[in-house]
């Protein structure tokens, strides 16, 4: 019997839909919302407005593209957290009511797990065990993976995660948000080395980029009390260098747990994995360190729901489901 999977994601500003048969991505559609950019940073209250409006079209159109009939699907799966309350709460009563109507089992999914297990939908895949790298706009995690289930946050982020850290550092670069991109893109015409901002090492396997967030606000003030007009001039160095301290302090650690753990599968996932400093400097150090390197392709990097349909289908096979009852929640633990 095929096991055909309905697939919801919508823990922020992106409503999406996939459908998963035997492991396969048949569709996987995604709807940005642009409302948010006007206010330099994701609304939580038009976001959820935004899914609202977006999820019955996402569906219809995963359901069309995949070319499966509603009554072929055999599970529905959500976003159980973490994200925004009111945009999960979307996705969830969504497919919870979808899942009572066609009397189908519900499957909750952890957001990060997801991002984590998106290496599996194309080849080639990881070996357990393997060291993750999830980086986000939320989230920035080491995660040592055993298994499609078994899973261990052995280092992370102790106040901002490192896309806020990108995407603030934009806004003082006085770019539109979403800003991380645009960061990476200038800095591809930078000098990297132009100039050095304060990188804070913490133990173990921790990060905190707090810091680098204030030493970059503090050259510019300087810069710009000194010379107007600094800041746009030079906007490409500095681009260029903030993201080349926010890459090596990712690097940083992830050095170090593998070599203190002996393992040499490397991954990185989320949005920020999408970035190209932090690509090549895995590329790079894997040839050096002779890492098993996994890179997603685009698509899956940033949230979208073939990831969630992808970690529905190890839960799916391990018998892992959800009650009716069950709630999302905001910060759902790992």
């Amino acid at each position: 019997m095929s096991e055909i999977i309905l697939a919801i994601e919508s823990s922020c500003d992106e409503t999406a839909a996939a459908i998963i048969k035997n492991g396969t991505i048949l569709s996987n559609i995604i709807a940005t919302q642009s409302i948010h950019e006007k206010y330099g940073g994701v609304v939580p209250e038009l976001a959820s407005r935004a899914h609202q409006q977006n999820i019955i079209p996402v569906v219809e159109e995963a359901l069309n593209t995949a070319k499966v009939a509603k009554n072929e699907i055999t599970a529905v799966a959500y976003t159980k957290g973490p994200g925004l309350l009111g945009a999960l709460l979307v996705g969830a009563q969504f497919a919870k009511s979808f899942a009572y109507a066609m009397n189908l089992p519900l499957i909750g999914v952890h957001h990060m797990h997801a991002h984590i297990l998106a290496h599996f939908i194309d080849e080639p895949r990881p070996e357990f065990p393997f060291l993750c790298l999830t980086v986000s706009g939320g989230h920035t995690q080491i995660v040592l993976v055993r298994g499609f289930l078994d899973m261990e946050v052995i280092g992370q982020t102790r106040d901002d995660a490192v896309g806020e850290a990108f995407d603030k550092s934009a806004k003082m670069l006085n770019l539109p948000y979403p800003g991380g991109p645009l960061v990476d893109k200038l800095a591809q015409n930078g000098n990297p080395q132009a100039y050095q901002f304060s990188k804070t090492d913490v133990p173990d396997y921790d990060y905190s980029f707090s810091g680098i967030k204030t030493s970059v606000l503090y050259f510019l003030r300087d810069k710009e009390k000194h010379t107007p007009g600094f800041t746009k001039k030079h906007q490409a160095d500095i681009a260029a260098s903030v993201q080349a301290a926010l890459v090596e302090m990712l690097m940083q650690k992830l050095r170090r747990a593998s070599e203190k753990l002996g393992i040499q599968s490397i991954a990185i996932a989320g949005g920020v994995s999408a970035n190209s400093g932090l690509r090549n400097a895995v590329k790079k150090e894997g040839e050096l360190q002779n890492w098993q390197v996994y890179i997603p392709a685009f698509e899956y990097c940033t949230d979208n729901a073939a990831m969630i349909a992808i970690a529905a289908t190890y839960k799916y096979q391990a018998g892992q489901f959800e009650s009716i009852s069950s709630s999302p929640n905001p910060r759902l633990p790992f």
